[in-house]
């Protein structure tokens, strides 16, 4: 489990910006009319319009696109009653949530107010700014009665997450677990363990998709609940059993098919779940410590299905696979609640998800089939990115049918192509980097073993699951500069390349090199002396299979780098030359820029050679490449210098290479506008394509065009550099890359080496 420091929380949410989010201006308020528009006296009209008909709102403002989290603060994350403004950082992460998985914006609203009545009254007063509202750590049993009378007295979504989000997703997992086991729901006997709002709100849930009230027992702080105990609400009544014969956990569990556990680590044991029904299955849901761990569990039981709320382990119950889902679909029908029938809708498209094929990401292109529907897999990843499509039409749908919609959709493969724009082709590209890695970690050299922020990537790659690190350098430094940073590097590889008597490397290194390199000059004492430096010793370890990939670049020239990575690597056959792309990932779609680092003033052969990498590269990110060859010039109009190698290299691309989406030279506006392209120049290649990946002529303009879209456009995802076209997985970074950038250059190398591994 990644490990979360008191220090760096502080410093991510105090850090530029203090906070998590902000509100940015959706239309252009430049000149005096846009003002003017903007506000008086332009703003008159819409509002005369909403007057006349309320849910115009809907068409003149964010209301549709507006969330409210509100909370007390009474039952904050596991901290308990900590005051409003005390929780406002819970608020803000959910608002963070709800951005950057559904695209819904949200202010946060702590009320500091305790009485339900009060508060009732004070989010009724606020509804008419909001699309829906996402209830938040508001305490039992008060979180009841409020969510209850605001759905009922206000006309817009009202979900109190803790409570419904995960009831669903558990029951989706628990409706997909029974089917793995054979079992039915209606047959199961289920111990829920808590009776707070989770609790409550998962075990109603569970009975609407068929379990018997009389085959579950629930247990709170003072053990089974029972009809005969003497002053219990209405929630924990509901659950109440007349059983005469069971009083604690270790009586209720015997002989039990389904264990949910809502709420307190390490309560049960070993021999209670070796206790339970064959093929139990056990939801241990407590965070951050589960009911039981997930080792203790497996060993004992190795017939038990597992989920917890840990992302560590599989089948993690994470409400994030809900929520931002569940409000986009009632959001886009401006849906006035949401509904039983909604949230079963999103039951049923959560479990049937898990049960499809991976995706087309991970079978076509990376050749990773390891997820699939069984005890390991059944309830679909957080970072799933069908999830925003399958369950926000389920919900959607389930909000027409049902009459709660304000809005219909008539054309639901337009609704679907506009969720999977609705976040720009994603920050979940990163994601799915990771977490296809972290499906097939590997070896991994960190040539700069003592710089910071290598040292902290390779950490953090380590505890993602990303990758086994090895650093490279003076372990003595390596270990104090660790020490320093606080970081843990117990379970880390230290390899000091100077050092390397033992296991005399340095020596098999040299001779495997003086032998592939003799006829260039090469002696066996010449290569010994080389075997000193990181960048040869590192990349002889991916050379000679003591190693899967290697990162280096941090404060190495690149010059004597890519000198390196031709000597002891190689490029691949069929190519002269070798290169590297940046992937700028805007609002405005995926953008691939190349050579962004290797070839200072390439000729055609090379840019020919960087074309057909770019494109082979593109498609490993399971893209289609449009390419554009860029110059200063259009098709022609200059026949010197960088065009003429350009236009000579597009006239050899399209000749030799006619499967090949690719045209040029054009300047940049016209490759990234098919408006102007095709009305200017109807006779490209591109016609009507949409170009997604730039050719710059030389080394000085890519380089400027990514940095400067990074500087310009600073909510940008910038990945990079990526190598194309050497032997092995060889990858660099520069002396600007954070530490989050070198570790997404680790998730593309460690994919690279897995999939060089598969032909």
């Amino acid at each position: 489990m990644v490990k979360i420091t008191k220090e760096d929380a502080l410093e991510y949410h105090q850090s530029g910006h203090p906070g998590k989010i902000e509100v940015k201006p959706t239309k252009p308020y430049h000149t005096q009319r846009d003002l003017s528009l903007a506000y008086s006296p332009g703003v008159a009209y819409p509002c005369l319009e909403i007057q006349q008909n309320p849910d115009d709102a809907y068409q003149y403002t964010a209301k549709g696109n507006l969330v409210a989290v509100i909370s007390n603060g009474t039952a904050v994350l596991g901290l308990g009653d900590i005051g409003a403004v005390s929780g406002k950082p819970v608020m803000e992460g959910k608002g963070l949530l709800f951005k950057i998985y559904g695209g819904i914006d949200v202010f946060d609203i702590e009320i500091a107010e305790k009485d339900p009545e009060k508060f009732c009254e004070t989010v009724e007063r606020i509804s008419p700014t909001f699309g829906g509202i996402n209830l938040e750590d508001i305490k039992a049993p008060e979180c009841f009665y409020i969510e209850e009378r605001l759905k009922r007295t206000l006309d817009i979504p009202v979900m109190h997450d803790d409570q419904h989000g995960t009831a669903i997703i558990s029951a989706a997992g628990l409706k997909n677990a029974l089917e793995v086991v054979g079992k039915n729901i209606e047959d199961v006997t289920i111990v829920v363990n808590g009776a707070g709002a989770a609790a409550i709100s998962c075990t109603k849930l569970y009975v609407a998709l068929g379990a018997k009230v009389e085959n579950i027992v629930m247990l709170d702080s003072q053990g089974v609940i029972t009809k005969d105990r003497p002053g219990l609400n209405d929630q924990k009544a509901l659950f109440a059993t007349d059983r005469k014969d069971i009083h604690t956990l270790e009586e209720a569990i015997a002989g039990a098919d389904v264990f949910v556990g809502l709420s307190k680590g390490n309560i049960l044991s070993k021999n209670m779940v070796r206790s339970m029904a064959d093929h139990p299955i056990v939801f241990a849901l407590a965070n951050p410590i589960p009911e039981i761990s997930y080792e203790d569990a497996t060993e004992c039981r190795p017939d038990i299905l597992m989920s917890t709320g840990r992302s560590d382990y599989p089948n993690q119950i994470n409400n994030v696979i809900g929520f931002p889902y569940i409000f986009r679909g009632a959001l886009d029908v401006h849906a006035k609640a949401i509904n039983e029938e909604m949230k079963l809708a999103a039951v049923h498209a959560i479990a049937n998800l898990a049960k499809q094929p991976v995706p087309d990401v991970v079978n076509e292109v990376y050749h990773i089939n390891d997820l699939t529907f069984g005890p390991e897999y059944f309830i679909p990843k957080p970072v799933d990115p069908r999830l925003i499509t399958e369950v926000s039409i389920a919900v959607a749908k389930a909000a027409i049918e049902s009459g709660v919609a304000r809005k219909t959709i008539t054309d639901w493969v337009a609704y679907k192509q506009e969720l999977k724009q609705l976040l720009g082709q994603e920050s979940v590209l990163t994601h799915k980097l990771h977490d296809i890695a972290r499906l097939h970690p590997q070896r991994v050299v960190f040539a700069e073993g003592s710089h910071p922020t290598m040292m902290k990537a390779a950490v953090q790659a380590k505890e993602e699951g990303i990758c086994s690190p090895i650093l490279l350098g003076n372990i003595d430094r390596i270990q104090k500069q660790a020490q320093r940073l606080k970081l843990d590097i117990s379970n880390i590889e230290l390899i000091d390349m100077r050092a390397d008597s033992e296991r005399g490397r340095r020596a098999t290194y040299a001779k495997s090199l003086s032998e592939k390199r003799a006829r260039q000059g090469y002696t066996f004492q010449e290569s010994y002396d080389k075997m000193h430096e990181r960048n040869y010793f590192g990349m002889m370890m991916v050379e000679k299979g003591e190693a899967d990939a290697f990162i280096t670049g941090l404060y190495t020239k690149y010059s004597n780098t890519i000198k390196v990575a031709k000597e002891v690597i190689g490029i691949q056959p069929g190519y002269s030359t070798f290169g590297t792309m940046h992937i700028i990932n805007s609002q405005k779609g995926i953008f691939y820029i190349a050579d962004t680092l290797i070839n200072r003033t390439p000729d055609s052969k090379s840019l020919i050679d960087i074309a057909r990498l770019s494109a082979k590269t593109v498609k490993f990110f399971n893209e289609d490449p449009v390419i554009a060859m860029i110059s200063y010039s259009n098709f022609g109009t200059d026949q010197v210098g960088s065009p003429l190698r350009v236009h000579e290299a597009v006239d050899v691309l399209q000749k030799d290479y006619p499967e090949l989406l690719v045209d040029g030279e054009m300047q940049v506006n016209f490759a990234l506008d098919k408006e102007l392209r095709d009305e200017k120049y109807p006779f490209s290649t591109l016609k009507g394509k949409d170009v997604n990946t730039l050719v710059f002529p030389n080394l000085s303009s890519a380089n400027s065009c990514y940095k400067f879209m990074q500087a310009l456009c600073p909510d940008a995802e910038v990945i990079g550099p990526i190598q194309m076209g050497l032997n092995k997985p060889i990858h660099f970074t520069d002396f600007e890359c954070s530490v989050r950038d070198v570790v997404n250059i680790t998730a593309v190398a460690v994919i690279d080496a897995y999939v060089a591994k598969l032909k």
